[in-house]
């Protein structure tokens, strides 16, 4: 009964509006349309063919340190795990009983996981590490993985060529150029 007396009142209003020569809101008149510029200012995905990856590079060896400093209190030391999820190890546990999904055990592309950093981490800074810090917490992470070795440097060249280990456990939808 309240609802029909409130769609009531608003037909009204519009009514009224229409008939005292006002216009009538046609969408929510949220702003201007963002320009090409912007749009590509924001446009900071990371596909799995690395376009986009900015200049800069790391090495595991440099990771361990911004890892320690600002993933370790809940990744854990070794990426085992605390209050956030594990990172390392559970390759080839898919098929098992008890899967464990992590960097090295489920996700398909290097490149993701830099997007995913990048973007996310810490989560109470999300993008507040430098293309240089992100290049080498991926490093790292990809080190305690056994994807890299710890003097292999990661950068907008080496990144998109690493093969994770599930990389084949994916049906591909990307294609390039789809972005």
């Amino acid at each position: 009964m309240f609802m029909n007396r409130v769609l009531v009142a608003w037909f009204l209003v519009l009514g009224g509006a229409a008939f005292a020569g006002e216009a009538v809101p046609e969408g929510p008149d949220l702003g201007t349309p963002a320009t090409p510029d912007q749009i590509t200012g924001w446009d900071i995905g990371i596909p799995p063919d690395g376009s986009g990856l900015p200049k800069g590079s790391g090495t595991a060896k440099a990771g361990a340190a911004v890892y320690a400093a600002k993933c370790a209190s809940c990744h854990g030391e070794a990426g085992e795990g605390r209050s956030a999820d594990e990172l390392a190890g559970g390759v080839g546990s898919l098929a098992s009983e008890n899967p464990t999904q992590t960097v090295g055990s489920y996700w398909p592309h290097a490149t993701t996981l830099f997007d995913y950093v990048r973007r996310s981490m810490p989560p109470q800074a999300p993008f507040s590490l430098s293309a240089d810090e992100t290049y080498a917490v991926c490093a790292f992470i990809l080190y305690l993985n056994k994807v890299t070795g710890a003097d292999d440097e990661l950068n907008a060249a080496s990144l998109p060529k690493i093969k994770m280990p599930n990389r084949d456990g994916f049906i591909p939808i990307y294609r390039k150029g789809d972005h």
